[in-house]
């Protein structure tokens, strides 16, 4: 990205300085594909897979489920049924959309072949995937979930696949999104792409899986009554939902980011105010028990001993919580 800060040029034009921004967006553009398991298709950068989803559903009068992101929903009608393992039942792949993975309980889905849209932000990166085999019409992606910067995303699509463009202006992007491309965003986009292509395969998500699994034993231990979201079904190597029952999520956000560790609650508004999460209780939870769910993340660099150290401290401040409502 710092290298690509020099490059002056704009990738429309076709001097010198253009071709070379031209040709440093294309490189970054293989390098996501490749990563992507997406070869041969077109890969159409935008500010956000947010605004991919808007490219992708706006317009095509699409299904979905409540476990979407609200990116999707935004666009779809949310009448799929959800199982109490927060999987999706789909009969007509051709209508709906249907993420690989869930943002807040890591629950993977097994996406049937002609599915009209799916959100693959989460599990790109982190789980062997290719565009190509999953059969989809378009994938959305970000880069952010991989390291990469913010404000930077794509969409993956089927060769030839025609969509409405949502910005319009010039011709950029293969028609499909106007406006100058960011081009320092994509350098890095694809950089980060290429990073975790290279993690994937060298095993650091195998690993990382090992230590979501000792860090859920570690929970149970010390308190029985957690309920483990999705732990019966497939889910992503580094996400950990749990429900500590009567004791709410946002209180333990605080204390656990008052000992030094970042974790999540339901999702945040943009007031900051944090609700219910909505895709647990399309799993069937009631709203109590939803509301008090945490997710826990863990990415690379995390070892077991800080994985050891995050349950210590969780389970006294769950030790306190216990003794103050006995």
């Amino acid at each position: 990205m710092i290298a690509a800060m020099d490059v002056v040029g704009n990738p429309s034009s076709v001097h010198a300085e253009g071709r070379a921004a031209k040709a440093l967006m294309e490189r970054a553009r293989a390098q996501v594909a490749a990563a992507l398991g997406a070869d041969g298709a077109d890969i159409v950068f935008t500010g956000s897979a947010t605004e991919g989803a808007a490219l992708a559903c706006a317009g095509r009068n699409l299904h979905c489920s409540e476990v979407e992101h609200d990116a999707v929903t935004s666009w779809c009608k949310t009448d799929l049924p959800t199982n109490d393992a927060g999987r999706v039942s789909v009969s007509h792949p051709r209508y709906c959309a249907l993420q690989l993975a869930n943002s807040e309980t890591g629950v993977m889905q097994d996406l049937p072949q002609g599915l009209a849209v799916s959100d693959l932000t989460q599990a790109f990166g982190k789980v062997p995937l290719s565009f190509n085999w999953l059969g989809v019409d378009a994938g959305l992606i970000s880069a952010h979930k991989l390291g990469g910067p913010k404000g930077i995303g794509a969409v993956a699509l089927r060769q030839g696949l025609d969509l409405a463009p949502q910005i319009k202006g010039g011709g950029q992007e293969m028609g499909r999104r106007a406006g100058t491309e960011n081009l320092i965003g994509i350098a890095g986009f694809g950089a980060a792409a290429e990073a975790a292509a290279r993690d994937l395969a060298n095993g650091v998500w195998e690993e990382i899986g090992q230590f979501r699994n000792i860090l859920e034993r570690a929970l149970s231990v010390h308190a029985k009554d957690t309920i483990f979201v999705g732990k019966e079904v497939a889910r992503l190597p580094n996400t950990l939902c749990l429900i500590a029952p009567g004791w709410k999520g946002e209180t333990q956000v605080m204390q656990m980011d008052l000992a030094g560790f970042a974790i999540s609650a339901g999702s945040a508004c943009s007031s900051g105010k944090v609700r219910a999460s909505r895709v647990l209780k399309a799993m069937g939870y009631d709203e109590a028990m939803a509301a008090s769910a945490i997710r826990i993340s863990i990415g690379p660099g995390v070892s077991e001993d800080m994985v050891l150290r995050f349950a210590d401290t969780w389970a006294k401040q769950y030790n306190r919580h216990r003794a103050r409502h006995a």
